[in-house]
């Protein structure tokens, strides 16, 4: 039984289908040697049924060397892209290698911290929501950094609320979690930064309900290895204004009618202990 967050009702968290759910977790990574082997530690820390999948944007200080030798343990998926790409296209080749119930970006800068999966999972599980976002600006703890870099998050989160039609908080966020046959419905094409707006624009244009949650947030700063900056923030500006504008839209989006957590299969084949150590009688 997983422990719910504090405060949390133990009778509806403790009835949901933690032990038969799998968590697609995408890491993308680009020169992150000193915190990429700390950040998958903890993500496998986390009680649930996991599929972890780096993806190598291009590495060129060491991090590729780490990730290799974790391939097989902390790592189950491995993929590795020979030039840096951006988050956009780590994002895409890992969503496309993603195979569990739902899938979750996390970023490989220990950032965001991965024991508050559950949080964000408990929705999509209760049946509210398709796809939640955690949010840096609902009052969750954080370090007290970048004054305008916080401005332009908000700014660029209301230009992207004009458009979709949402009340997001936070959609420049990593942390999203998104079922996964609707995450692979949507057209995605965003190489860099813009892969946040474009995300956001299609899942509200696939009608997909959204929850957010507040979240704690550690952020860096430049000298510590942070990387977006204005320029980013420029092309996240642009990127609003393409992906709700034109370009291909998803389809609209229904939730099957049983979900795969609570299919007789799954509910027949699979156990899964706290730490997330499965086993299986037949099935998958």
């Amino acid at each position: 039984m997983l422990p719910g967050p504090p405060g949390h009702n133990a009778t509806a968290h403790d009835d949901l289908a933690w032990d038969r759910v799998r968590l697609s977790v995408v890491i993308p990574v680009y020169n992150e040697v000193r915190t990429v082997g700390h950040l998958l530690r903890r993500v496998r820390e986390v009680p649930l049924w996991l599929e972890v999948i780096a993806v190598d944007d291009g590495s060129t200080d060491g991090t590729r060397d780490v990730l290799e030798e974790l391939e097989g343990g902390l790592i189950d998926t491995l993929i590795l892209h020979e030039v840096n790409r951006g988050k956009g296209a780590a994002l895409r080749t890992g969503f496309a290698h993603a195979t569990g119930d739902v899938v979750v970006v996390q970023d490989a800068d220990m950032e965001y911290d991965p024991r508050e999966f559950p949080l964000l999972l408990q929705p999509i599980l209760q049946g509210k929501a398709d796809a939640v976002y955690g949010s840096r600006f609902l009052g969750g703890p954080h370090r007290v950094l970048f004054f305008w870099h916080s401005v332009g998050n908000r700014m660029l989160t209301l230009l992207s609320n004009m458009f979709t039609d949402l009340n997001l908080t936070d959609m420049e966020t990593c942390y999203k979690m998104i079922r996964r046959e609707l995450l692979h419905s949507l057209p995605l094409s965003a190489n860099r930064f813009g892969i946040e707006p474009e995300l956001t624009a299609r899942l509200a244009q696939a009608g997909a309900r959204i929850y957010e949650l507040p979240i704690s947030y550690d952020g860096r700063s430049y000298a510590e290895g942070k990387k977006i900056g204005w320029k980013d923030g420029v092309s996240a500006l642009w990127a609003i204004l393409k992906y709700n504008i034109v370009g291909r839209r998803p389809p609209a989006w229904t939730p099957p009618q049983v979900d795969p957590w609570e299919t007789p299969e799954r509910l027949a084949s699979i156990s899964v202990g706290r730490e997330g150590d499965t086993t299986a009688s037949g099935g998958n």
